[in-house]
């Protein structure tokens, strides 16, 4: 399963920290801390194990940032 998160369209709302906390976190300046790592579009590859947060946190982004592939 592969996640992609639009960090343009982010605003660092948190929703998906609050789903998915193994998989998302906020900085200390509370901006997403994928963005230290992409600058446009962060794409990670995500076991089966986390599936169900993954989804969740894609569900809840008010701006829909977050996608997910199987």
């Amino acid at each position: 399963m592969r996640v992609e998160v639009d960090l343009n369209k982010c605003q660092d709302h948190g929703q998906c920290v609050y789903a998915a906390p193994g998989l998302f976190a906020l900085d200390e300046q509370g901006r997403l801390s994928l963005r230290a790592a992409a600058s446009d579009v962060y794409t990670a590859e995500v076991g089966e194990a986390g599936a169900e947060e993954l989804q969740e946190a894609a569900d809840v982004c008010p701006l829909q940032a977050i996608t997910v592939h199987e």
